[in-house]
C-alpha cells in the first residue's frame, strides 16, 4: 500500500500524540522522561491543531507518524520570522521508521510553505542527537543556521537546539 500524507483527523489526535510522545521518550530526547513537562505538549495534538496544521503519514489504516506545520506568523512558531513557515514535532512511530514517512512529511511541509504567498523559507529546530532527521533535512536541501540555535529552557537545562532552514 502507498504511503499517504494528509491532514490529521481529530479522531487521530490521541494516537498521534502518543506516537509523538513515545518517539521522544524512546529516543531519549526528554531529559526528565515521563516527568518532562514537554511531554504534555507532545501529546496535546488538539491544542496544536487549533493554531497550526497537523499532517499525518498513513499506510492503509496504519498511522505511522505526523508533524506540526506552522504557517508564516503562526502562534505555534518557535523560531520562524516574517516570511517563514516552521516545522515542529516531527515524529514517526518506531514500527513505521525506515518507510519514508519522515521524509514524506518534511517534503509535504516544504510544498505547503512554497504555496504560501510571501513565504521564502521553512525553518525548524532539532536536537543534536537526532541524526536520522538531520540526514533527511540535508538531503532535502535544508542547511544549518548556527546563528539561530537556541535553548528553550535556559534556566533549567543546557539544551542547545540546532536550527535548519530551507530557502524556498
Amino acid at each position: 500500500m502507498d504511503l499517504v500524507i494528509r491532514p490529521a483527523d481529530p479522531a487521530e489526535y490521541t494516537a498521534l500524540g502518543e506516537i509523538t510522545a513515545q518517539a521522544y521518550l524512546q529516543d531519549g530526547l526528554l531529559d526528565f522522561g515521563e516527568n518532562d513537562a514537554y511531554l504534555g505538549e507532545l501529546r496535546d495534538v488538539a491544542r496544536r491543531a487549533a493554531h497550526a496544521e497537523i499532517l499525518v503519514a498513513v499506510r492503509g489504516d496504519v498511522l505511522l507518524g505526523g508533524v506540526t506545520f506552522v504557517p508564516a506568523g503562526g502562534p505555534m512558531a518557535d523560531i520562524a520570522g516574517p516570511g517563514e513557515a516552521e516545522i515542529r514535532m516531527l515524529a514517526v512511530a518506531r514500527a513505521g521508521r525506515g518507510q519514508g514517512a519522515g521524509e514524506a512529511l518534511v517534503r509535504t511541509c516544504a510544498d505547503r510553505a512554497r504555496a504560501l504567498a510571501g513565504c521564502h523559507g521553512l525553518v525548524l529546530s532539532t536536537q543534536p542527537t537526532m541524526h536520522a532527521a538531520h540526514r533527511i533535512y540535508e538531503r532535502l536541501g535544508f542547511h544549518r543556521t548556527p546563528h539561530r540555535d537556541w535553548n528553550p529552557l535556559p534556566d533549567l537545562l543546557d539544551l542547545a537546539l540546532l536550527t535548519y532552514e530551507l530557502t524556498l
